[in-house]
């Protein structure tokens, strides 16, 4: 009897379930729950009082940077620990995306991001949402986060302190508006290549799985 096809991407997932674990309390779990917590606080500070003030600006970019920072250590340690679990492969693009959206609704509130550079981000979660009912009806769940997908992150998340700097005036202002738009033209571009990636891996994931039925049928 014939073997059944192995799924494009099966060979990663099999590498990754043998050093994944079902531990909740790691580290790197810690970190991302961290980050986590820090959403609302993030969201408080730019919005509150009167949508925010240089001294809450300040504690906001101080926020972003502290997430970015950990966004970065705890997928590091849960490698080099081999203490990559299923929780926190919920929990950290949970948190990477919250802190997106959030940060996105906080400066289209404050006039600093245009409606249109908001409205693609989201379009590219929406797009991304619209593909787990179509793995889930094959069997699969969330598709690990590729390597385009965390620098598109990175990238949004050194863009928005930027841009939180330059809603003022003067050099600093001017110098952080460059740099974040840089930042952002970048992370916006990733994330939709990321995306557009992760759709084309689930569909060989489903296609090979249909393969698989139909051989044995």
């Amino acid at each position: 009897m014939a073997e059944a096809p192995t799924p494009a991407g099966a060979g990663q997932r099999a590498d990754e379930n043998a050093i994944t674990t079902d531990r909740v309390l790691t580290i790197p779990n810690l970190l991302s729950f961290g980050r986590l917590l820090g959403v609302p606080v993030f969201l408080w500070l730019i919005l509150w009082p009167e949508f925010g003030g240089p001294k809450y600006d300040v504690w906001a970019l101080v926020i972003l940077m502290v997430s970015g920072f950990t966004d970065w250590l705890d997928g590091k340690l849960a490698r080099r620990w081999n203490q990559i679990s299923r929780v926190g492969q919920i929990l950290d693009p949970a948190a990477d995306r919250l802190y997106i959206l959030s940060t996105l609704v906080g400066l289209t509130v404050r006039d600093i991001l245009p409606l249109w550079v908001t409205g693609l981000l989201v379009a590219r979660e929406l797009f991304i949402a619209a593909l787990f009912p179509y793995l889930r009806a094959h069997g699969y769940g969330l598709l690990p986060v590729n390597f385009i997908g965390k620098a598109a992150t990175f990238n949004l998340m050194y863009s928005f302190p930027c841009l939180l700097l330059s809603d003022g005036t003067g050099r600093v202002a001017t110098l952080a508006a460059i740099f974040g738009w840089a930042f952002a033209w970048w992370g916006i571009a990733l994330y939709w290549w990321a995306g557009v990636l992760y759709a084309v891996q689930a569909r060989r994931l489903v296609s090979a799985v249909k393969q698989t039925e139909a051989g044995y049928a």
